[in-house]
């Protein structure tokens, strides 16, 4: 019998902060609140919830340049959770 160990979740820090979300490798833009963070992701709120694709970046700061890949691990209306891939 296989036992699976279930990984603790990383600590959530609640937060309303207004950030970027960037789709279609940037050409496109969406505001969005994040509505908790923590080191390995994020629940975001969508200002505009219409097609998500699954790679997305998301801007944090003012700087456009400085850019977090994430990947769509849930939805739900206009809620959504990702998962950071990478930070550049």
């Amino acid at each position: 019998m296989v036992v699976f160990k279930k990984e603790a979740r990383k600590p959530r820090h609640s937060m309303r902060y207004h950030a970027w979300m960037l789709l279609d490798g940037g050409f496109a833009k969406r505001h969005c609140t994040i509505l908790d963070l923590s080191s390995t992701g994020a629940r975001i709120k969508l200002t505009d919830s219409g097609s998500i694709t699954s790679d997305l970046s998301l801007v944090l700061t003012g700087d456009v340049r400085k850019v977090t890949r994430c990947r769509l691990v849930w939805r739900k209306e206009s809620v959504i959770g990702v998962e950071f891939i990478e930070r550049t």
